[in-house]
């Protein structure tokens, strides 16, 4: 059960908050910028959850470009 305070969003509703692209998530995802929750594989993409607070903790403090550029 996950509590009312730990709201997990989706890849999509997440790049929409940050006004980037699906695919920007997902690499951030898979380099470490962005900590996520990985589901089980169901088709072609691997599918993650991301903890509101953990979207929350990055706009407060964006990490550096280096980091998210690779």
């Amino acid at each position: 059960m996950v509590k009312d305070d730990a709201e997990l969003l989706t890849v999509r509703e997440v790049a929409k908050r940050l006004r980037v692209d699906d695919t920007t998530v997902r690499r951030w995802i898979k380099n470490g910028v962005l900590e996520a929750i990985t589901l089980p594989h169901r088709g072609k993409r691997q599918a993650y959850r991301v903890r509101s607070s953990t979207l929350d903790a990055l706009l407060a403090s964006p990490p550096s470009k280096e980091s998210i550029s690779q």
